[in-house]
């Protein structure tokens, strides 16, 4: 056994890993079995020649994948579901407004120049003029009668899904009825708050009690509806300030007296 031992401290390098590999096997097999020193010493340091840590390909390696990793912060984030903002209803109410016809468009918004043009001239100029306000009155009154009268085009067709019935047919008569009231008004404001009534009557049947429309045209009404309600109450606004104007001189010249 002294023999033995001496041999494997004294023995070439490839000998001494040969013997350490099998002292190793010994060393599992039997626990009891204690090696030299020295035969710890070599062993260690073989073993310390073989770690991967130490090894000049794996630090290249380890290197080169730290070199073409990116940092967290520089990688782009994918936006999830519930951070993607979806269109609310006014932006999807407005893009509906492309499926419809462009005569059908550019009649509807040309329409409402009659409307938009009697307030705003008025602004301009600062002064509020009967007659022009007299004129957008009968143009609603006209309009509105219009918007009554579509009721009965959709429900007399034979597939249409509106019957002609005394509810559908009665229905299109009550906006050309506050129309011709707000003609028989000598006052301006009565006769747009009538009117005002009347398109939101109209817009009401259209909306809710013909759901067939398509959404296009819905949306059209709406935004017609919108533009001419606004420009009514613009003129009707613009003649009372007007009268304060008016009843305010009258105070100074009679107290002037």
């Amino acid at each position: 056994m002294f023999s033995l031992v001496q041999r494997c401290c004294y023995s070439t390098p490839f000998k001494l890993h040969k013997f350490t590999g099998a002292g190793l096997l010994l060393h599992g097999k039997n626990k009891t079995t204690c090696p030299s020193p020295s035969l710890r010493l070599r062993r260690d340091v073989s073993l310390l020649s073989r770690s991967p840590s130490f090894n000049p390909a794996s630090l290249y390696a380890t290197k080169l994948q730290a070199f073409h990793t990116s940092l967290p912060f520089f990688k782009k984030k994918t936006p999830r579901d519930s951070e993607i903002k979806k269109p609310g209803v006014l932006e999807r109410s407005m893009e509906s407004l492309k499926d419809a016809p462009k005569p059908a468009l550019y009649l509807s918004l040309a329409g409402l120049i009659p409307f938009v043009s009697v307030p705003l001239a008025m602004a301009i100029q600062g002064t509020y003029y009967p007659e022009l306000a007299f004129a957008q009155v009968t143009y609603g009154a006209v309009t509105v009668s219009f918007l009554g009268g579509m009721r009965w085009g959709f429900a007399l067709p034979e597939k249409s899904p509106a019957k002609p019935d005394w509810l559908n047919l009665a229905n299109s008569t009550v906006p050309p009825i506050f129309a011709w009231q707000a003609l028989l008004l000598k006052d301006i404001t009565s006769g747009a708050v009538m009117l005002v009534m009347a398109l939101g009557i109209a817009l009401h049947y259209d909306i809710s009690l013909l759901p067939d429309y398509p959404r296009w045209f819905k949306v059209l009404r709406v935004v017609g509806t919108v533009v001419m309600v606004l420009s009514l109450l613009a003129t009707a606004a613009l003649k009372a300030v007007s009268e304060m104007e008016l009843s305010d001189s009258r105070n100074k010249w009679q107290s002037s007296k």
